[in-house]
């Protein structure tokens, strides 16, 4: 696997690291170089700046961030003509499906990357067919 980050992972402090840890967990099993970085809007404008800039000469196609309230989630969702924004769902659930949106991405151009992110799905597939119930 390949030192240089393919995917980036920023939050705003480091509390957000737990909510972002489904994240990172796919992104390593899918054997996808990431890097998660603690960079905020608020109290380090001109390092998110530059880093968000310079993503795509690192080879860091994807930035996720958590939502926390509202006034993020409207923010993202009314974005103008001309900046697409991906917006997942808020949480856990949200930082683990943003890994895979990115992985599915990355995948496009990478046939090895496309075998494992089928298998994966294929291996959650299972899991939910063998599930038991309680008697």
């Amino acid at each position: 696997m390949s030192e240089h980050p393919l995917v980036g992972i920023v939050m705003g402090s480091k509390s957000d690291y737990e909510v972002l840890l489904p994240a990172i967990e796919i992104l390593r099993a899918l054997e996808i170089p990431c890097e998660a970085r603690v960079l905020s809007a608020h109290r380090t404008p001109d390092q998110l700046f530059e880093y968000v800039e310079t993503a795509p000469s690192l080879g860091v196609p994807v930035v996720a961030t958590p939502l926390n309230g509202l006034d993020s989630l409207l923010s993202m969702v009314q974005m103008p003509k001309g900046i697409p924004v991906a917006t997942l769902a808020i949480g856990k659930p949200g930082a683990a499906n943003a890994a895979l949106f990115a992985a599915a991405i990355l995948a496009l151009n990478d046939p090895a990357l496309h075998d494992r992110l089928a298998a994966w799905r294929a291996a959650r597939a299972q899991e939910v067919l063998e599930a038991k119930l309680p008697d």
